[in-house]
């Protein structure tokens, strides 16, 4: 798959009738909607008007017991220590995720454990968010654990711990799987699944919609589509009907304040929304960058916000594949910066969507900062022009 390319210019069209258009892109190296309460519920915010961005040039019944008989009288053995649980008692069902305990035993089938994707839940709708909802317990994972952590002044760990427990728990109550009927918006098309590499086919295309409506839901939910699949084995995702189960969102807070300041963490790759009083009040986890090609350091502001951005390719800046032409590729949320990018005053630089939400904090960029499309939404709807972001090590 080919990584974004170094750097990104966003050029936003004017907002016509009180409807932002789609916003061009033009990457030289180098996102869906929250509004500004935030709500992370399962739908996302329709797109608001578009800041201006200048071109680049002006830049997760007791059985009785039988009748007693005589036998003789022998010594009394130790009683047989209880079987360890294994993955099958805890098979990956509403119930037993909506009550699963801490340390409640190993993972279920396909390495979900249960305990961890209803933590990963609560932390989502507390705004610490995990990016891709898995079930697992991996580096994202921790991450929002300690920013939780951080907002609550809780002793830092690496793992899930009683008092963290306790605090997502008040915090966050109520179920964090319920099901669903797919309405007929869910499975609307057209999707692309076989989505071709190479841009110039990208750029024939009318759009870059989802793949498949698996990918369309997951996104919807902030779930991943092995997820998705894994707590609806059999179930038709692509027939409006379908009885599913999905994260249940509906429970999101709104965000405590207003985002005044970025801080773009390059060591933990995450980035932090922190109010007036430098409290963090958002969190989420980002590719930022790579060894060769490095994201900015210093302190820059946020120019503008363009939402559906149109995405413009320029051999100049690099070269993918035998593309010696410019390119203009469509929008969509595999458009190459997702559906929302967030610009810098340091030119072509930006925060951004991703059309491979699961590869955050896994692979590199070029240089900008890559979030899941409704990180990179919910961020757009706490920012506006002049909010200061500061990128530290």
């Amino acid at each position: 798959m080919t990584r974004p390319p170094p750097i990104l210019t966003v050029l936003a069209l004017i907002a016509v009738a009180g409807a932002a258009q789609p916003a061009a892109a033009q990457d030289s190296g180098g996102a869906e909607s929250r509004g500004p309460a935030v709500d992370r519920g399962p739908a996302l915010d329709p797109a608001p008007q578009a800041s201006p961005i200048p071109r680049a040039s002006d830049l997760p019944l007791p059985v009785q017991p039988p009748q007693a008989q005589q036998t003789p009288q022998v010594q009394q053995t130790p009683p047989m220590p209880a079987p360890q649980q294994t993955a099958a008692d805890f098979a990956l069902t509403v119930d037993a995720v909506n009550g699963a305990k801490l340390g409640d035993g190993p993972a279920a089938k396909g390495g979900v454990s249960p305990a961890a994707l209803r933590a990963e839940v609560m932390l989502d709708r507390l705004h610490a968010s995990p990016g891709v909802i898995d079930g697992k317990e991996g580096e994202n994972f921790t991450h929002a654990l300690e920013a939780f952590e951080m907002q609550h002044h809780l002793k830092a760990a690496k793992a899930l711990d009683d008092k963290t427990w306790a605090a997502l728990l008040h915090d966050s109550p109520g179920p964090v799987l319920t099901t669903t009927i797919l309405s007929d918006e869910d499975v609307k098309g057209p999707f692309y699944p076989d989505l071709p590499k190479d841009y110039a086919q990208l750029a024939k295309l009318p759009d870059l919609g989802y793949r498949s409506p698996a990918q369309k839901i997951g996104a919807k939910y902030h779930m991943g589509e092995d997820l998705l699949a894994a707590l609806n084995p059999g179930v038709d995702l692509g027939k409006a009907g379908s009885r599913i189960v999905v994260t249940d969102l509906a429970g999101t807070q709104k965000v405590d304040g207003k985002v005044s300041r970025i801080t773009v963490d390059k060591a933990k790759s995450q980035v932090f929304g922190l109010d007036g009083h430098d409290r963090v009040i958002v969190s989420y986890p980002a590719t930022i960058g790579s060894r060769e090609l490095p994201s900015p350091s210093g302190t820059y502001k946020v120019r503008g916000v363009a939402y559906n951005p149109i995405y413009y390719y320029d051999p100049k800046n690099f070269l993918q594949g035998d593309n010696h032409e410019k390119l203009k590729l469509p929008p969509g949320p595999n458009n190459p910066v997702g559906s929302v990018f967030i610009a810098l005053t340091k030119p072509t630089y930006g925060l951004h969507g991703t059309p491979d939400p699961s590869a955050i904090d896994k692979t590199a960029s070029h240089g900008c900062v890559r979030m899941t499309n409704w990180d990179a939404n919910e961020l757009a709807h706490l920012v506006r022009p002049g909010v200061v972001v500061r990128f530290v090590n």
